[in-house]
């Protein structure tokens, strides 16, 4: 890479003086919607002025402390606020770059939220690879320009689907924040973009291992196997959760709460979340491998879920988001019997219970426990078929 972080040095006048100021964390080739900087004030001052949900956050990066304050997401618990080191986040930023060969001087599209870790790493790998970031407005259907053609670029799987016809410009699209389904995977394959899913979190700032989804992306079958980025390696607990040992971006390992087959210490297929398991008559259901066998079957969101049952413990339950589908419950109990060698009698619901809406997270993920609580405690929005 030409002009490496840490060595770029720029004249500043302070005081009516010119001083040598060393300038660190930033490309000089760094542009941002087609501006370019000569010194960290200037960024500072056009994201206070165009970005101010930034504000702290860029005074932090390029503090004397090296500390960064994140938020997680909350799809998986409450919220909490967490500090990274700005050193992790370059060495994130170099690993993203080396995999998919990104060089200085790169486009590349940034259109998630500002206030999460996945928009800001975005920003953060622009500045430090010397990137020519362009910012849109990140709702759920963009308005991608196309008279540009991009490098890079990361979305979650709702902007995914309703952008499906406006990607053709853009050569490597990362997808993250929630899992592509069959359904949406399939509309990928004409694509020449390359497309990947992502496995991360906010404390491995954002991902440590890419899936390709599609056959421009190099996709060879149906198992959807996560591949290492390079220093990172994977071993599983007693658990069987997948722990993530990365030294170049965490200080310690991070035992996760997903339960993994893994394929070596660079390799595993994601098989749900320890704390989604459903517990029902001593057998042990994984919400999200159920779920996947009925994608074919449902055209909206949903999601299963454990709820106390006096004889097995944990009944299973389906929650369905949108109209009452009344012959929804028979159509899963043909589904079933046809496809019994796939689809065991156990991973048929108790319960079928419809809502209007599901709560989601700000960055969009379902939330699963509060949007059980909600509809136990209002039944405002609820319609139940009995298995």
């Amino acid at each position: 890479m030409d002009g490496p972080i840490g060595s770029i040095s720029y004249l500043e006048k302070s005081n009516n003086q010119a001083c040598l100021m060393k300038v660190e964390y930033w490309h000089k080739d760094f542009q941002w919607n087609g501006i370019s900087f000569s010194s960290t004030s200037e960024i500072i001052d056009f994201a206070d002025q165009n970005f101010p949900e930034l504000h702290t956050f860029i005074r932090e990066w390029f503090g004397e402390k090296g500390r960064i304050t994140m938020i997680t997401s909350g799809s998986t618990g409450t919220p909490k606020t967490i500090g990274l080191y700005r050193e992790h986040m370059v060495n994130s930023s170099k690993a993203t770059a080396s995999y998919f060969s990104l060089s200085n001087g790169s486009r590349v599209l940034l259109c998630l939220p500002l206030g999460y870790i996945a928009g800001r790493m975005m920003l953060v790998r622009s500045m430090v690879m010397g990137w020519q970031l362009d910012v849109i407005n990140p709702s759920a259907s963009l308005d991608i320009p196309q008279n540009v053609l991009y490098d890079f670029s990361a979305m979650v799987p709702l902007q995914l689907a309703n952008s499906i016809d406006q990607l053709e410009n853009i050569q490597t699209l990362i997808v993250g924040g929630g899992q592509i389904s069959d359904d949406l995977s399939k509309k990928t394959e004409h694509l020449k973009t390359k497309v990947y899913a992502t496995y991360g979190m906010t404390e491995t700032i954002t991902h440590v291992a890419l899936s390709p989804e599609n056959r421009a992306a190099g996709k060879k079958d149906e198992e959807k196997i996560f591949t290492a980025l390079a220093g990172i390696h994977f071993s599983t607990d007693k658990r069987g959760c997948l722990i993530i040992s990365a030294p170049s971006i965490s200080s310690s390992e991070v035992v996760t709460n997903d339960i993994v087959k893994l394929i070596s210490d660079r390799s595993f297929i994601w098989l749900g979340r320890y704390d989604h398991v459903i517990n029902s008559g001593g057998l042990k259901l994984l919400p999200e491998l159920i779920e996947a066998k009925y994608r074919n079957l449902i055209n909206t969101d949903y999601f299963v879920y454990g709820l106390p049952d006096e004889v097995l413990g944990q009944k299973l339950v389906l929650f369905v988001e949108g109209e009452e589908r009344s012959n929804l419950y028979k159509e899963i109990i043909d589904f079933q019997q046809r496809h019994s060698d796939d689809v065991s009698k156990y991973e048929i619901p108790k319960r079928v219970m419809f809502a209007k809406n599901f709560i989601r997270t700000e960055t969009g993920k379902v939330n699963r426990k509060k949007t059980v609580a909600r509809l136990l405690t209002s039944g405002k929005d609820l319609n139940l078929l009995n298995g």
